[in-house]
């Protein structure tokens, strides 16, 4: 690491949907990132996790902004729409990433989850604001 090091500059892009279990996701991780000094200069809220991926590009295109950390929770319904859905998300999530050399983290917990494993996962949150620290960490500047 370098002799000082820059505070962390996150955005946060949190699914209202499952928005009781997101919800405290999104207190943790923002606890999480206080944690690290980090700071958490913008949170955007999308309907579902399947509407994350424009409103990222929206945040990775800003330069007041290091990484995104995603925060989501997809349960399983009676169909595979909750696979569908996760499988779509994290790929355009991480393309996003690539094309815009910022990290993307992934605080989305599903598919082939019930409620009860979803609430017993909110901590995951906490994972992707430190996954993003640590990339920014590790990568440095370009």
């Amino acid at each position: 690491m370098r002799g000082l090091e820059l505070m962390a500059k996150l955005g946060f892009v949190v699914s209202e949907f499952n928005r009781d279990i997101t919800y405290q996701m999104e207190l943790l991780g923002k606890e999480h990132a206080r944690f690290l000094d980090a700071e958490v200069v913008c949170v955007v809220y999308v309907p579902g996790v399947y509407d994350m991926p424009l409103a990222v590009k929206k945040l990775l295109r800003r330069e007041d902004i290091d990484a995104v950390v995603t925060i989501g929770c997809v349960i399983q319904g009676e169909t595979a729409h909750d696979e569908v859905v996760a499988q779509h998300a994290a790929r355009k999530l991480m393309d996003l990433s690539i094309e815009f050399n910022k990290p993307v983290t992934l605080g989305i917990t599903g598919p082939r989850m019930s409620r009860p494993d979803a609430h017993k996962r909110v901590e995951y949150a906490k994972r992707a604001v430190e996954a993003a620290v640590k990339l920014l960490q590790r990568l440095g500047g370009d």
